[in-house]
């Protein structure tokens, strides 16, 4: 298929540069090796091997790619990364070390049995997206499975849209957009029963995307942030903007959270999508279009606060149940 890519409402940031997107899939079924030969045969490069689980292909026509196992066990100088100074001292944390370490590749085999690999795409202009396209189509070819492949497979897409803009504005637009369009979002992507069941991308509480959508709820960014962790204090969101917010405020992210995961971005980290390589009739264009819906809805304010208003009434009348339809209806017009 050959869906074409829509451009967003804003396609560069501030200071006039084509925003960029990093993209993640997640698979199994092809080894690390494997996929990143994949890669360089697409784009160029140079494969460098990292450990049995982790290779990286560098220096292509779109970056640096990184191919791993998702497990953070089977990769040496990852799952130390927290390790202090002093837990490492003395013979026998070097022996039970050096058992761990051999042990490493092992675990790695074995829980690839049911963890993805992942593919890491560098940021791309969003006006060269479709040149990530046969990636797709040439690890399904090479015998990558996706999220469809098995009731183990939790498989998920990730999107990183570069921000526009830095202001609370901006971000309190795109969240709120998110709430009123991710009934109509979970409708139309089909998510994995088994990605649900994981609890990676749970759903925002009922009360706060209430509270969020009304038209008089405009807080400044501290605010916005604060409010967000007290009833999100997870990364296990649909659309996580821990990474977003840790870039814009560091200083209040850090005083409010201690998560070693959570890598500052300017980006939204937007996690819904299922990884449906294998199948024919799915194209990285579907899912990044319906996210493209979000920016539309976010840069029209009037339209955005109209919504709003009919969520809440929804919710009042206990019919949120139908709210997924009401929201394609009026994307529709």
């Amino acid at each position: 298929m050959n869906t074409p890519f829509r451009t967003p409402p804003h396609s560069t940031t501030t200071d006039g540069a084509p925003r960029t997107v990093g993209v993640e899939v997640e698979f199994a079924n092809l080894d690390a090796p494997s996929a990143a030969a994949v890669v360089r045969s697409l784009y160029g490069g140079a494969l460098e091997p990292e450990s049995p689980h982790r290779c990286r292909v560098t220096g292509t026509r779109l970056g640096d790619f990184s191919v791993e196992l998702d497990m953070r066990s089977a990769h040496p100088g990852k799952a130390e990364a927290g390790k202090t100074e002093e837990s490492e001292a003395g013979p026998l944390g070097k022996v039970v070390d050096g058992v761990v370490e051999a042990l490493r590749p092992w675990w790695g085999n074995i829980g690839s049995l049911v963890m993805p690999f992942e593919i890491a795409a560098p940021p791309i202009p969003i006006a060269r997206l479709a040149e990530l396209e046969p990636l797709f189509s040439a690890l399904s070819d090479q015998g990558a499975a996706g999220t469809d492949a098995s009731p183990l497979f939790a498989f998920g897409l990730h999107l990183n849209p570069q921000v526009a803009r830095t202001d609370g504005e901006y971000v309190l637009d795109h969240l709120k957009a998110f709430l009123l369009l991710a009934p109509w979002l979970r409708r139309e992507i089909r998510v994995d029963p088994t990605r649900r069941l994981t609890g990676f991308i749970a759903a925002f509480p009922v009360d706060y995307a209430v509270r969020v959508v009304d038209p008089a709820y405009r807080p400044d960014l501290d605010g916005l942030i604060g409010d967000y962790l007290e009833a999100n204090p997870t990364r296990n969101r649909e659309l996580d903007l821990f990474p977003l917010f840790a870039h814009l405020a560091p200083e209040t992210m850090a005083a409010k959270l201690s998560d070693p995961h959570v890598r500052p971005r300017p980006t939204f980290h937007y996690r819904l999508p299922n990884a449906r390589l294998g199948d024919p009739d799915w194209s990285l264009a579907q899912d990044w279009n319906r996210w493209v819906a979000v920016e539309e809805l976010a840069a029209d304010r009037d339209r955005l606060d109209a919504l709003g208003v009919d969520f809440r009434a929804f919710a009042a009348r206990k019919a949120l149940d139908g709210w997924a339809a009401e929201a394609g209806r009026r994307l529709a017009v």
